[in-house]
């Protein structure tokens, strides 16, 4: 029912700064929570930060909390993902997704539209 296409990502050096954008189709933007999540090639995939529905309540995982930012603009159906003081250790796809559903927003367990993602490349 939602399609959601990342961009912004590419190849930066540390320290350097780099905000993503996820697009989403439909009308029904607002009434999702959304997160961003992040793939390293052999490594499991990690969630990285959400933002609420209602209240716009964000959350990060602690290897981001203080260099990453959440946000969303509901007018133009786009959830962004602002990252600062990138680190090497950053690099990985990163994938958007929305939760239609009331419930934890930390895990991809809540999560039922996913991106392709987008690759970002942090060199030392």
């Amino acid at each position: 029912q939602v399609q959601l296409v990342e961009s912004g990502g590419g190849l930066v050096q540390a320290g350097d700064s780099l905000r993503l954008s996820c697009a989403a189709s439909g009308r029904t933007f607002s009434s999702y929570a959304m997160g961003w999540f992040r793939q390293a090639p052999g490594k499991e995939r990690e969630f990285v930060a959400a933002i609420t529905r209602n209240t716009g309540s964000t959350y990060y995982a602690d290897s981001v909390k203080g260099r990453f930012t959440i946000s969303r603009d509901n007018a133009k159906n786009t959830v962004y993902l602002q990252m600062n003081s990138l680190k090497p250790e950053d690099t990985a796809v990163y994938y958007c997704a929305a939760a239609p559903r009331r419930g934890p927003v930390t895990g991809d367990g809540g999560y039922t539209y996913w991106g392709q993602g987008t690759q970002v490349t942090v060199s030392s």
